[in-house]
């Protein structure tokens, strides 16, 4: 068992991990920026050490800063959340070389399933099901544009070592397709240090499902069920839910994309907990899009839905013990919902919207669960996601767990900055969410403030 952990982030993850360390007798530290001084995460560890500036790449991206407070405090292991340097290899041979346990996979799975277009062959070397594209990244445009063809437009271009929606591209025609390479790979260089991109076939109005997994050292490896996560916006998602309520989502698809989803972990010598991203079209066909290499924003509707602690899971496998549940053993019960809770404003093209919380009140009851590090008081500063917490609720079923958002949201007060509360509160009273016929552009469609605005 591991007796101190450093939490290398912020917000309500950190806090997430504080807690779960805590029921199992584990001390922990946090570290903080000089913006996250007055940072509950920073209140609740064992221990807190300032790591650096308010900027990102100064404190929660600052490697060398974040292994000092671990060696001068004495933690054996560093738990690094979502975000930030969680899906970073080198950060995690880093930890590695310093004798550091790494709460996470290795940094060899890291780097593999970091390279969108080598995770993806390899996914199709090993018969998980893939959508067609390009053989890894591609920078010949005359290959691209012979490629392209033989696909059939649109198609997509995709940073090889993107994620959360950055450096893509959808291509209608040939005649866009240099020039949204170009954009691509601009945007992925920025993001990612990393200008390769590839190309698949766009998969029109797809369901965007993961499956959760966790792993040990020992070989067993198991799936907890699935997730969707098609309401996005911008492909940033805006709300999940578990189980998926898409009517072609059977027993039978969800064991054949669980058992999809224990191979791709197994090929990559995978550990810990992670998630494998699938887009599924209307007939129930379902292709690999990516891995996710750490715990989800979305991890706690899983916990809902299963009764398993994720966080605890993931300290219990990297201190060293074995997965002591079996495939069998899982059971997905009731239907579980999360709504992303953003200090953000809607009605100005959902602009950050940091600033002090003048109060706070967060809904409770049976089956409400609210995860975050905002209190009242609370300064929420403009240097990092707007994300301030997260709302989920579990029901017996999907309506009543739509009963339970409904009114968990309808008493979600904060007051001092903007939010998106009340979008979500008319979001999941569309008829399309209740009827759970919606997509992956379903948000990029429709406006859901227009009635507001007296438009039609």
């Amino acid at each position: 068992m591991l007796k101190k952990v450093l939490i290398a982030n912020r917000g309500e993850i950190a806090v997430r991990v504080i807690r779960a360390c805590r029921e199992l007798g584990i001390k922990t530290v946090a570290v903080y920026s000089t913006a996250d001084k007055n940072a509950l995460h920073a209140m609740l560890a064992d221990e807190a050490v300032c790591i650096g500036g308010p900027q990102s790449k100064d404190s929660y991206l600052n490697v060398r800063a974040i292994i000092s407070a671990c060696e001068i405090t004495g933690a054996e292991a560093i738990h690094p959340g979502f975000g930030f340097l969680s899906e970073n290899p080198a950060f995690a041979r880093m930890c590695e070389k310093c004798g550091i346990v790494f709460i996470g996979p290795r940094a060899t799975s890291i780097e593999m399933l970091g390279d969108k277009a080598q995770a993806k062959e390899t996914m199709e070397e090993n018969g998980v099901p893939v959508i067609m594209g390009s053989d890894g990244a591609i920078s010949n445009i005359h290959a691209a544009k012979t490629l392209a063809r033989d696909l059939g437009y649109p198609v997509l271009v995709k940073a090889s070592a993107g994620g959360g929606g950055r450096g893509i591209r959808i291509v209608e025609s040939e005649e866009e397709l240099e020039p949204m390479m170009k954009a691509a790979r601009q945007e992925a260089l920025a993001c990612f240090g990393n200008d390769e991109v590839y190309i698949e076939k766009f998969i029109k109005d797809p369901k965007h499902i993961e499956i959760q997994i966790l792993a040990d050292d020992y070989g067993d490896v198991i799936y907890l069920g699935e997730r969707d996560c098609s309401m996005q916006r911008r492909r940033q998602k805006v709300l999940e839910e578990a189980p998926s309520p898409a009517s072609f989502m059977t027993e039978e698809l969800r064991a054949k994309m669980g058992r999809a989803a224990v191979t791709a972990a197994r090929v990559c010598g995978y550990r810990n907990a992670g998630t494998i991203e699938f887009l599924v079209d209307s007939n129930g066909d379902f292709y690999f899009m990516e891995m996710n290499t750490r715990i989800q924003v979305e991890h706690p509707i899983t916990e809902a839905v299963t009764g398993i602690d994720l966080v605890k899971q993931q300290l219990l496998i990297a201190g060293g013990e074995r997965l002591t549940i079996k495939q069998e053993d899982v059971k997905l019960t009731g239907h579980a919902i999360e709504c992303r809770i953003n200090a953000e404003d809607p009605a100005n093209d959902f602009r950050p919207s940091p600033g002090r919380i003048n109060s706070m009140f967060i809904p409770g009851g049976f089956g409400v669960r609210v995860d975050t590090a905002a209190y009242s008081g609370y300064e929420i500063p403009p240097y990092y996601d707007s994300m301030i917490g997260k709302l989920i609720v579990h029901g017996k079923n999907r309506e009543e767990a739509i009963a339970k958002m409904n009114w968990a949201l309808a008493e979600f007060i904060v007051d001092g900055v903007a939010t998106n509360v009340d979008f979500q509160l008319k979001l999941i009273r569309r008829p399309e969410f209740i009827d759970g016929n919606y997509d992956n552009g379903f948000l990029n469609r429709t406006d859901i403030l227009a009635d507001e605005r007296g438009e039609d």
